[in-house]
């Protein structure tokens, strides 16, 4: 079975066949062993029939006990054989399910990692949902009739040559029996698999629709939209009910078939090795083997019915998922697109390196300049005007932005990426441990994350849990406080140790006490390194080396935040909380406890990373 830090392997891709063919590729030994466990299984099963008949023929009906003991035994250890072989059949395909559901969800995941945020502009989350819940467990289940079906094939086989020897014109009954079975069932499988993909189409949007509601019901609420929502929700889920039961019907057709036509056809097998038998043409223990042959295939028919039924569904779940893995991210080779600033030493068709060396980044759009290095804050009453150069000088979008006299978008986004770091102070938190959560993809040092979680102020969080860095985080950080997933966010971001960081707001939602022990340690900790950050704190404002005050998304002043203070009136209003005229900015978080630790000399940022470390 898959391991799970093992490569998955490259999906076959081109339609749900080849993925569901790809899956038993991946495991040929296993999906071997399964066939021939589930063929010898039941071959197995038919044998206990001959037994019997022998017993009946060669010991019973003459009289010779130790005839009959000995098949008799005979027939137990083959009981005995045959359920150690069913044990082991049952233990091989459920392997097989488990890898093929484990080596789908872990392609699944890879491919939505690796589009990154293209994934919801291509494809709904709706349908995500739909293929890890659904049907990444129907393409798994599928697998499993790898073993039923090769057997029930090759048993089918090995009783129509028993039958041979009895009678040609029973072992004809059963040989034609499969392709009568096949004419009937085979209509319903292509319809089913029409009825079942337009289902799940509903099923997805279906889906988006919860999601949709239980995002935005609050603002449904005041906007008094709930009822008509909820009509509309209620119309999507009778059309879903109403093709639920067109896939219902196909269904109940295959299962009814699946079992009605085994036993008929038992039921014309036995009538016609009756009248042989009273006609003189057949032994009695020839009739009860007959009879056992004839109630042994009718497990077999019934899988391969029922092979038809899961494999007709998996196709469709299989489908749905190549779709998703055929979806690419948008190419980005560093082609720079738009108009050309005359500031630019990149044509709109070149491309070219990232700055070997810290340079400035300069958004023509607003006219904010950063210099590398330092520490720059910028400021603005309204916080999508900020957000926007922060978007602009991270690459987040179009841009016109400068890396040291060259295009942003002229660079290979892999390299911005690398040395570019927005921080968004609302940016997903994954499950795990706090030192899992607050590493990401790096293994740092305990001395690197000791320091950082100083930095940013958060020692009293770890401290504060009951096993420090390995303590659980659930997702989103549910189980922390908002000023504390906002620290918390904060010690990744400076874990990640880029050469230019980009944090939004990140401070807003701490107590005054934490949020100047975060500005003088934050300054403290990005000493030589490029730091940008949007904040109205004047506890922030007062570390930045460099203020740009923006009006109406341009730069309208730029000093230092004291000389602002006195220059500017709008920027005094903005950012001075001590009169009543003015903005009191965010609320801190009522949960965030006041961290104790303010000292932010050398020898209280070596004591804080040490007590981490430990």
């Amino acid at each position: 079975m898959i391991d799970a830090y093992e490569d998955p392997g490259t999906p076959d891709r081109r339609g749900g066949w080849a993925y569901l063919a790809w899956l038993v590729r991946c495991q040929p030994w296993r999906a071997l062993a399964g066939a021939v466990l589930a063929s010898v299984w039941m071959v197995l099963l038919a044998v206990a029939p001959y037994l019997l008949s022998k017993a009946v023929d060669d010991g019973l009906e003459p009289g010779d006990t130790a005839a009959l003991a000995g098949w008799t035994a005979a027939l137990f250890a083959v009981g005995a054989l045959n359920a150690w072989v069913s044990i082991m059949r049952h233990r091989t395909m459920t392997r097989v399910r488990m890898d093929a559901y484990f080596r789908t969800t872990k392609v699944v995941v890879r491919h939505t990692t690796r589009l990154g945020a293209e994934l919801s502009r291509q494809v709904g989350a709706a349908e995500v949902v739909t293929i890890g819940v659904s049907d990444v467990h129907m393409i798994a289940g599928a697998l499993t009739v790898i073993g039923p079906g090769v057997g029930s094939v090759v048993v089918y086989v090995f009783v129509a040559g028993l039958l041979l020897s009895v009678s040609p014109l029973l072992a004809a009954v059963v040989l034609l029996g499969m392709p009568v079975v096949a004419v009937l069932v085979g209509p319903l499988m292509s319809r089913l698999q029409g009825t079942e993909a337009e289902y799940r189409e509903r099923q997805g949007v279906l889906t988006a629709r919860i999601g949709d509601l239980a995002g935005g019901l609050r603002v449904l609420n005041g906007l008094g939209g709930k009822e008509l929502f909820a009509a509309s929700f209620d119309r999507d889920s009778q059309r879903l009910r109403a093709q639920g039961y067109r896939v219902g019907a196909v269904t109940s057709w295959m299962q009814a078939l699946g079992m009605g036509l085994p036993t008929l056809f038992l039921a014309v097998v036995t009538w016609l090795a009756a009248r042989l038998a009273a006609q003189g043409d057949m032994t009695v223990g020839e009739l009860v083997s007959v009879y056992g042959y004839v109630a042994v295939l009718i497990g077999p028919v019934a899988f391969l019915v029922d092979m038809g039924y899961q494999l007709s569904r998996a196709v469709v779940a299989a489908r749905r998922v190549v779709r998703l893995l055929r979806l690419e991210p948008a190419p980005d080779t560093g082609t720079a697109t738009g108009v050309t600033t005359t500031t630019a030493t990149a044509t709109a068709t070149d491309v070219a390196d990232a700055p070997i060396e810290p340079s400035v980044l300069h958004d023509p759009v607003s006219g904010v300049r950063v210099a590398p290095g330092r520490l720059t804050a910028l400021v603005g009453a309204r916080h999508a005007e900020v957000t926007a150069v922060v978007d602009r000088l991270g690459r987040y979008g179009p841009t016109d932005a400068t890396w040291g006299g060259v295009r942003l978008d002229a660079v290979p986004l892999d390299q911005v990426r690398d040395r570019i770091l927005v921080a968004d102070n609302e940016a997903d938190l994954f499950a795990g441990s706090l030192r899992e959560v607050v590493g990401g993809r790096r293994t740092a040092s305990p001395a690197d994350v000791g320091q950082a979680v100083w930095a940013a102020a958060a020692d009293d969080i770890v401290q504060g849990l009951p096993e420090g860095l390995a303590s659980p985080v659930t997702a989103q950080g549910r189980s922390l406080s908002g000023g504390q997933r906002q620290r918390v966010r904060l010690v990744r971001a400076l874990l990640a140790d880029p050469g230019t960081l980009l944090a939004v707001e990140p401070t807003s939602a701490l107590d005054a006490h934490t949020e100047a022990a975060v500005a003088q340690r934050l300054r403290a900790a990005r000493t030589g390194r490029t730091t940008v950050v949007t904040t109205t704190s004047p506890l922030l404002l007062a570390q930045a080396d460099t203020v740009h005050y923006l009006v109406d998304g341009k730069v309208t002043a730029t000093g230092h935040h004291h000389d602002l203070l006195e220059r500017e009136p709008g920027y005094r209003a903005l950012v001075a909380r001590d009169t009543d005229d003015t903005d009191p900015g965010p609320d801190p978080d009522p949960g965030d406890d006041v961290s104790g630790d303010t000292d932010t000399g050398a020898a209280g940022a070596g004591a804080g990373a040490e007590e981490v470390a430990r």
